[in-house]
């Protein structure tokens, strides 16, 4: 039975997320190991979000070829970074990774004029989000 890590490396189209976001970031981090780079596998994320190449371009403000062709762009790792540090904080709060990435994807906030996580990060309010995120935790909000 091959891993997640393997199955991703040579489809990351057909990857499932894990239960957890510890697990989904071993995974990230073994195929960046594999691919002997430090970088954040767009096409393993997408799938991990049930999100295709087009859409995660069109967040990360790049061509969608810049997801295959220059997986280092920067635009491209910032969007990734800061979706993965809103994701480990929804994470945290909920103790449910799959209930965290519905929230990223889907869940418009009412103190964002109801934009959802996912369209937060890409318009680069990813600190806003956290500290957000954050109030909610410690009960200040919602």
């Amino acid at each position: 039975m091959a891993t997640a890590i393997e199955e991703s490396h040579s489809e990351p189209m057909g990857y499932q997320a894990p239960d957890s976001f510890a697990r989904f970031l071993a995974d990230l981090k073994g195929v960046a190991r594999e691919e002997g780079q430090p970088l954040i596998n767009p096409k393993l994320f997408a799938s991990a979000l049930s999100m295709d190449i087009q859409t995660l371009a069109s967040h990360a403000h790049v061509h969608r070829t810049t997801i295959s062709r220059a997986q280092g762009a920067e635009k491209l790792q910032r969007f990734l970074r800061d979706a993965l540090r809103v994701l480990g904080a929804a994470a945290d709060i909920n103790g449910d990774f799959h209930d965290a990435l519905f929230w990223f994807r889907n869940e418009p906030i009412g103190a964002f004029d109801y934009k959802t996580p996912e369209q937060l990060v890409s318009e680069g309010r990813a600190d806003d989000l956290l500290r957000y995120v954050k109030a909610l935790q410690a009960g200040v909000v919602g």
